[in-house]
């Protein structure tokens, strides 16, 4: 199967305090027919405790997603860029992936 015979795929990016626009993204997207590749875990928004080793493996995944997306999608509430988003977004970049945002930032 080749790229042109499945549907895109978009990796969403962003602040895990942003739960509940993601989810709005990503309900929106797949409705559109598009493979949503997304954060799993929400420690800002539910205030799940996680550690530091947790944080490192989460994040390394989420580059990993990077990787199988044809593009990148931040969503970026009022423009909120955090650390980890930003170093995503450079990620992407670097790999040659299209970077969007929902927000003007």
């Amino acid at each position: 199967m080749t790229v042109a015979d499945r549907p895109e795929i978009v990796c969403i990016c962003g602040s895990t305090r942003f739960a509940d626009e993601m989810r709005e993204v990503n309900r929106v997207l797949t409705f559109a027919g598009i493979i949503v590749l997304a954060p799993g875990v929400f420690g800002h928004a539910t205030g799940e405790p996680i550690t530091d080793e947790q944080k490192a493996a989460l994040d390394a995944l989420h580059l990993r997603k990077i990787d199988l997306a044809d593009r990148v999608l931040v969503v970026n509430p009022g423009g909120y860029i955090g650390e980890s988003t930003a170093r995503e977004i450079a990620y992407a970049q670097a790999a040659g992936k299209p970077v969007s945002f929902t927000a003007p930032g």
